[in-house]
């Protein structure tokens, strides 16, 4: 492996362990780790991965990342890029789910942590700040950006996301496109491999009608199903944590009764207080679930891998599918214009994002029985936006300086 990429795999790993804030924290680190710190690729590149991950089912994060890698060193790098992000905190969140009983230590874990929402919150101000800038140019992207922030704050629904990053590429490709141009449409699907589509979803009818066949009292039926499960919430989950936690919990709390509410939100807690991707929080329900249906350690590994493997696997290949002819899917006018759109929407989505996780920080400073730590919350999203838009200092230095004031204070 050359040096390259060997300082690659470095960054992500300082990447993986600082990326605190979920997904609209993570892409303004993204930024900061590989554009402006050491340019693997170009920011444009990197809009359009993002704005490229927005409209594919799948955890966005983990596949703008997975596409950095492919660029930067093909097919290999971004295997163990996958790897090396998703299985620290997946494995927290199994351990978590085996020792549930001992969970009620997640308080002193909590008050260690205290200031890391802040610090994130710092983080997701100076990615809306940056990305801003850059995406929000013209009276169109604008528009699309207040429209996306207003129909978040208002409907609260996790459909908003698939249908609003819609809506704002058919926006944007019918106002700033050209005519088609046919020819490279032609060449485009030339490229398509129908074997690796039919693949894709001959996975999910295999493991659905398995699922169905196996005998429900067989040890194999619950990783079977789980594995199935998440599979096809991979496949159909547009918008990443934000639509992927109310949808689990419909799932296999309400309907399925695979785990209870309690056990559900003291998971999500903890995941909130972690680094990484939130898709691994699947990791903690899988093994969860099958605690809770009579299985031992192995079964509870067992798991939380099928579920953490399942739900990022479609995202995954469809990234690693489109990323190697990206460069002519991009070249079709009406796709390419989309991308503006798209990531207009994506902005509005974050300063969404920012309102919705300061309004309680805020409202509590405003209150009586506001105190010091209310008051140094404020203060620290401030600094940590000034921090990242005015020097060179890492993220990680940031948010370890944030757990060291959680610990001593």
């Amino acid at each position: 492996m050359e040096k390259r990429q060997l300082l690659f795999i470095k960054d992500v790993f300082l990447f993986t362990f600082t990326a605190f804030g979920g997904a609209q924290s993570h892409i303004s680190l993204l930024l900061k780790y590989f554009v402006k710190q050491t340019k693997y690729i170009s920011e444009e590149d990197l809009l359009e991965l993002n704005a490229l991950a927005q409209i594919l089912p799948g955890p966005a994060s983990t596949q703008t990342l997975v596409g950095i890698a492919h660029k930067v060193g093909g097919l290999r790098l971004a295997l163990v890029t996958f790897l090396i992000w998703i299985i620290p905190s997946a494995a927290i969140m199994t351990f978590a789910a085996i020792s549930f009983a001992q969970l009620d230590h997640k308080v002193q874990f909590a008050l260690v942590l205290k200031y890391i929402q802040p610090v994130a919150l710092g983080i997701v101000a100076f990615g809306a700040y940056t990305l801003s800038r850059k995406v929000l140019v013209t009276q169109t992207a604008v528009f699309l950006a207040i429209s996306a922030v207003i129909a978040t704050l208002v409907l609260r629904n996790a459909y908003v996301f698939p249908l609003a990053i819609l809506v704002g590429g058919m926006i944007s490709s019918a106002l700033e496109s050209p005519k088609e141009e046919s020819e490279i449409r032609v060449k485009l699907f030339a490229n398509v491999n129908p074997r690796k589509l039919a693949y894709f979803f001959g996975v999910l009818l295999f493991l659905a009608a398995m699922g169905a066949i196996i005998n429900r009292t067989s040890p194999f039926s619950l990783p079977i199903r789980l594995f199935e499960n998440f599979y096809r919430n991979g496949i159909f989950i547009f918008g990443g944590g934000q639509v992927l936690v109310p949808l689990m919990f419909t799932e296999f709390v309400q309907m399925k009764h695979y785990l209870g509410s309690s056990e559900f939100l003291s998971g999500f807690a903890l995941q909130q207080a972690l680094p990484g991707p939130t898709f691994s929080f699947t990791s903690y329900v899988g093994a969860l679930s099958m605690k809770n249906f009579g299985y031992g350690i192995y079964g509870q590994i067992l798991g939380g891998i099928v579920a953490v493997i399942g739900i990022n696997l479609p995202g995954l290949i469809l990234v690693l599918f489109i990323v190697p002819f990206w460069e002519d899917l991009k070249k079709i006018t009406r796709i390419r214009h989309s991308l503006s759109g798209i990531n207009a929407v994506s902005v509005g989505f974050i300063i969404a994002a920012f309102i919705l996780l300061v309004r309680p920080v805020v409202m509590d400073l405003t209150t009586k029985s506001a105190g010091f730590t209310d008051m140094l919350s404020i203060v620290l999203i401030l600094i940590t936006f000034l921090i990242l838009n005015f020097t060179k200092i890492s993220p990680t230095l940031i948010v370890l300086a944030g757990i060291l004031l959680g610990y001593f204070m």
